[in-house]
């Protein structure tokens, strides 16, 4: 895995209601998390719309929350005819850190996102010129924001959006992640979704293998609908679990009991990453002594097994882990 993909930490992406004031509160008390995206999309009626989008700039203003590593917005989709006031009202609201594009059905869907930005909030472009900043009304609130270049996650919701993933990849210099909506994947292709989720194999596949093709840092799996009760969580488990395994790097929620465990699926254990700090001592220790592969545990290691190890290790630190008392710990290991 590329050391680009690992720089942004989305395990858990959790969806709030724009249009619930109850919920916006909620969501400045919730236990520190990596990602909260308000939605202005499937969770607002059309015609609550306009006023989901005041309430969320009104939020907003009062105080980006502190929780969350990153604030993202999911606008509605480009063919709705609502994305522009969307990109309008969530372009002038402080502490928005990405945006959530969905129904990416084609490279011009992120070309006009691109667009919208940089006539909206050229100080979040980065290829604004520094005499253009000084000429801009809004250059004192949105030069704070220039210190995170605003980023783009696009939803791959259709057998068109799907087919067409290496154009959408290369469309935009905003575009950070891949995300696969499960539900709407099924209804454009009369699938039924199944526990095993095989139906959704391939689909998952290509979207974790662009994202890696084209070093986006985050491909985000589908929904878990069930998260009530033990069963529930037993299914997010295994359904993160099998999502980890594909590739994926984090996934969406809807609730934020399902937050933990996600969380935990998508982190690095502490065996993990004291597996992955023993690889990296023990392969300085073998490359000054000129060998390019040896044993851990039995096990051969190679670059390969090199490489994923130090993909942990940035993970690892990413997620806050105390990578240098481990290095520490095992400062003496030896490659047999």
């Amino acid at each position: 895995m590329a050391t680009a993909a690992l720089s942004t930490v989305r395990r858990a992406l959790l969806y709030v209601p724009a249009s619930s004031s109850k919920f916006l509160d909620k969501s400045r008390t919730l236990p520190p998390l990596d990602n909260i995206t308000y939605d202005l999309e499937d969770s607002v009626t059309p015609s609550n719309k306009p006023a989901a989008r005041e309430a969320l700039r009104a939020f907003l203003r009062s105080g980006k929350p502190g929780n969350a590593r990153e604030i993202a917005v999911r606008i509605n989709s480009v063919d709705s005819g609502f994305a522009l006031d969307d990109l309008q009202e969530v372009l002038q609201a402080p502490g928005v850190d990405a945006l959530v594009v969905p129904k990416v059905n084609a490279a011009s869907d992120l070309h006009f996102v691109t667009d919208a930005i940089r006539h909206l909030a050229p100080l979040r472009h980065p290829s604004t010129s520094p005499s253009s900043l000084e000429n801009s009304q809004q250059h004192d609130s949105a030069n704070e924001q220039r210190k995170r270049p605003l980023e783009l996650l696009a939803l791959v919701e259709s057998a068109r959006s799907l087919t067409d993933l290496t154009s959408i990849c290369a469309a935009s210099p905003y575009l950070n992640g891949l995300i696969f909506a499960a539900e709407d994947f099924a209804l454009d292709l009369s699938l039924t979704r199944t526990p095993s989720l095989s139906e959704f194999l391939f689909a998952r596949s290509s979207i974790v293998t662009a994202a890696r093709a084209f070093n986006l840092p985050s491909a985000i799996d589908l929904v878990c609908t069930s998260f009530r009760g033990e069963t529930g969580l037993t299914t997010l488990r295994e359904e993160s679990e099998n999502g980890r395994r594909l590739g994926f790097n984090g996934k969406q929620v809807i609730h934020p009991s399902q937050v933990e465990i996600v969380e935990n699926v998508f982190g690095v254990s502490e065996e993990e990453a004291t597996w992955a700090v023993r690889v990296l001592i023990a392969d300085e220790k073998a490359e000054a002594q000129g060998r390019g592969a040896w044993t851990l545990d039995g096990k051969m290691i190679d670059k390969p097994v090199v490489g994923k190890a130090s993909g942990l290790v940035e993970r690892a630190k990413a997620c806050g882990f105390e990578v240098g008392t481990l290095r520490e710990r095992f400062k003496d290991q030896e490659p047999e």
